[in-house]
């Protein structure tokens, strides 16, 4: 059934939070198609820390701004449209808001999130390439995230696009680690540089002997292929203590640091 077709059937069936709903899910590519041809995108970024002090570097979050001018996150829109062609777009917008703002921050280091979907696909291909093209310092200050679900779908594109970008400079980082997708055995013909933990084993750590189990147990792998760990949804300063002190590299969350539209 098609998102009008729920729509016309919320409507028929008198439900009005289900009829909101499907209306929401069936507007939103529209919307996200034209606040993409207005050019209604911009990054917020959030400091990822050093576990010793200091920021490591600050990921990217597209965010778009809709007809009302109501500025708009990744998680509102994005999961309705990752797996279409729109979602290529997005990312092809984030990569190049990316660079403009590595061009204006020489010395900031950025992440940005990519599927690898977008990877093989010609658009994002020529992003990329007009982006090196025009900022050929840059590509070392890049991160590019990966999570693990959309890695394993297309583990061949992914390690033939990171080979191919490893004499560029970019570097990479695994996202959700942990979360259930990974085949060990690709880590070793990925060339990842960094992982982030799955926030689900993060979130309260210090209060939950289970994930810090399982914390341990993705640190000790992470460091075995000579990856950076990073721990996102910090949200509390025991929860950083904890993972300090298991020998996280890097921590993420409100606790440290929201998103903001400017450096």
């Amino acid at each position: 059934m098609t998102a009008f077709d729920q729509t016309r059937a919320a409507h028929d069936a008198q439900d009005p939070f289900a009829y909101v709903l499907a209306a929401r899910d069936h507007d939103t590519p529209e919307m996200v198609r034209e606040a993409l041809a207005a050019g209604r995108c911009s990054l917020a970024v959030q400091p990822v820390m050093l576990a010793g002090g200091g920021i490591g570097f600050y990921e990217g979050l597209i965010r778009i701004t809709d007809s009302g001018g109501r500025l708009l996150p990744a998680r509102v829109f994005h999961p309705l449209v990752e797996e279409t062609a729109l979602g290529r777009d997005i990312d092809a917008a984030a990569l190049s808001l990316g660079f403009d703002l590595l061009r204006r921050n020489p010395g900031v280091r950025l992440s940005i999130n990519v599927s690898a979907r977008s990877l093989a696909d010609s658009a994002w291909r020529k992003a990329l390439s007009d982006s090196l093209a025009a900022s050929p310092l840059a590509p070392e200050r890049l991160i590019l995230e990966i999570t693990e679900r959309s890695a394993m779908l297309l583990p061949e594109v992914v390690a033939r696009f990171m080979a191919e970008m490893q004499p560029v400079g970019i570097a990479f980082a695994l996202d959700d680690f942990g979360g259930g997708f990974t085949s060990f055995r690709h880590l070793r013909s990925f060339f990842f540089d960094l992982v982030k933990f799955d926030q689900s084993f993060t979130e309260a750590v210090a209060d939950s002997p289970d994930n810090q189990a399982l914390i341990s147990a993705l640190l000790a792998v992470a460091h075995q292929f000579d990856m950076f760990a990073v721990a996102p949804g910090v949200e509390r300063a025991a929860d950083a203590d904890w993972l300090t002190g298991a020998g996280v590299d890097c921590l993420q969350g409100y606790h440290l640091g929201a998103p903001r539209t400017r450096l």
